[in-house]
């Protein structure tokens, strides 16, 4: 069985969240079950030149652009076992400040969703036997193998899967671009119109063979309209072909035992060096230097939708009546990070904030943490909960999506974190409060980090999951 993933980015070429780190690492674990898996992404500008050197061009074509004719340069390399194919294109991907947001989006994506179909009859017999594409930058590769690939020879089998990461970016346009752009006519109009525009995510739905996304919970509630952003009708039409499957994390990247990044290793069968991490942290983010107040560590996108409003409303009152530390890492909305700005200004050496992102530092922060709070409004499935398990950070979150999914509330004993059901600034006070008295407890509290560090969110439960839903496409 073949596998060709097609997404906008992947570790450890290029990412902006959590898509890069499942298509980093899903084709690696797929490998180690004999699957065939492959790797299609943009050849962006940015990125790293010792990357790019390690590449090996393989040759040009030309892809068509509704009335454009483009040169494509296609890239083989090779990264943990996996080949990567990167799609080069100057004109569409030497771009300076990040991957999305540009005015011409629509017409970059269509190009490179066309090239993926266009690189095949050059990969030396490589002939997929599904193309799982991810997220609203890929969904027209369905779209053009059902108008224009379908019933050509050496495109005959190829079934696609179309994964939806996050539904909240669907890919909007004006119909006024559905020929200029997309090089389809009114008669393919009904495949992408939603609303009265353009939406690519709802093509995706449309066309591909079967639709996922990245938990059961979250394929719950898009089904029954909760967080769908609009796309609870054509989700009920296709429910037949759509399922949910909880992503994994890769734990050879994120293993406290042998990870180079944080100042010192250990495992669940000896913490010690955790308090090392803890203090090494303290020192970096200017907190006091204090191993018995618990550390909360928030790394996050700063947006509306990751529950940041409710923590806006009750952690300074949680800072002013609890004795707790709070760290943060992540950017975003101007006013979300001017807030955690101005809060470690208002608590030195309880507080701290790195506004941006730094990789080497998140890992630094997941190993130092007793606690890692997620309030998140909707989270399709997370992989931060995750990881800060691993590292022995117990979970704080709303239930919701991939979050119920992964943590279970610790109240019975058996659970492996602290999670509140409603969204509110006074369920998420009580359920710090709770995780703070919990602390108190030391002989408690190991035994509840030793339960944290046993779970296995490895990408073996899911790697097996989604080669069933291969087989299934495929017959």
């Amino acid at each position: 069985m073949k596998i060709l993933f097609a997404s906008s980015e992947a570790q450890p070429f290029k990412a902006s969240g959590g898509l890069a780190e499942v298509v980093g690492s899903l084709p690696k674990a797929l490998r180690k079950r004999l699957v065939g898996a492959r790797v299609v992404m943009p050849l962006y500008d940015s990125i790293a030149q010792e990357l790019k050197d390690s590449m090996t061009f393989l040759c040009s074509i030309i892809v068509p652009v509704a009335w454009r004719r483009q040169y494509c340069g296609i890239f083989e390399a090779r990264s943990n076992g996996v080949i990567y194919y990167l799609l080069d294109n100057q004109y569409y991907f030497k771009r300076a400040n990040g991957i999305y947001g540009y005015y011409d989006d629509a017409e970059r994506f269509a190009f490179f969703s066309r090239a993926v179909l266009e690189m095949l009859p050059c990969l030396d017999g490589y002939h997929p036997d599904v193309i799982h594409c991810n997220d609203w930058q890929t969904a027209l590769v369905p779209v053009y193998q059902t108008v224009f690939y379908a019933k050509a020879p050496a495109y005959q089998g190829i079934r696609t899967l179309f994964t939806i990461h996050n539904i909240e970016y669907q890919g909007k346009y004006g119909m006024d671009i559905l020929t200029d752009v997309f090089g389809l006519d009114a008669s393919h109009a009904s495949l992408l119109e939603f609303g009265g525009d353009i939406n690519l995510m709802k093509a995706g739905i449309e066309c591909a063979d079967a639709v996922n996304t990245v938990s059961p919970s979250y394929a719950a509630e898009l089904l029954e309209g909760r967080n769908a952003h609009g796309l609870t009708p054509i989700i009920a039409q296709r429910s037949a072909k759509f399922s949910g499957i909880l992503n994994g994390i890769d734990t050879e990247v994120y293993d406290p035992a042998v990870d180079a990044n944080i100042a010192a290793n250990f495992s669940a069968e000896s913490l010690m060096g955790k308090a090392r991490c803890k203090a090494a942290l303290q020192e970096l983010f200017a907190l006091e230097q204090d191993s018995d107040v618990p550390l909360i560590a928030m790394i996050t996108r700063l947006a509306s939708h990751k529950g940041i409003d409710i923590v806006m409303q009750k952690l300074d009152h949680l800072l002013q009546t609890s004795n707790m530390q709070f760290a943060v890492i992540g950017s975003g909305e101007w006013r979300y990070e001017s807030f955690f700005g101005e809060l470690a200004k208002r608590f030195p050496g309880r507080v701290g904030a790195y506004i941006g992102y730094d990789q080497q530092l998140s890992h630094k922060l997941y190993a130092a943490c007793d606690m890692f709070l997620m309030p998140s409004v909707s989270e399709p499935c997370g992989l931060s909960q995750m990881i800060a398990l691993r590292y022995g950070g117990v979970p704080i979150v709303h239930e919701t999506g991939g979050l119920r999914d992964s943590i279970r509330d610790s109240g019975d004993g058996e659970g492996n974190g602290f999670s509140f059901a409603e969204q509110t600034p006074e369920a998420l006070d009580a359920t710090v409060r709770r995780a703070l008295q919990g602390y108190e407890n030391k002989a408690g509290w190991q035994t509840l980090v030793a339960r944290c560090m046993a779970c296995d969110f490895s990408w073996g439960q899911s790697a097996n999951a989604y080669i069933r839903l291969y087989k299934s496409i495929i017959r």
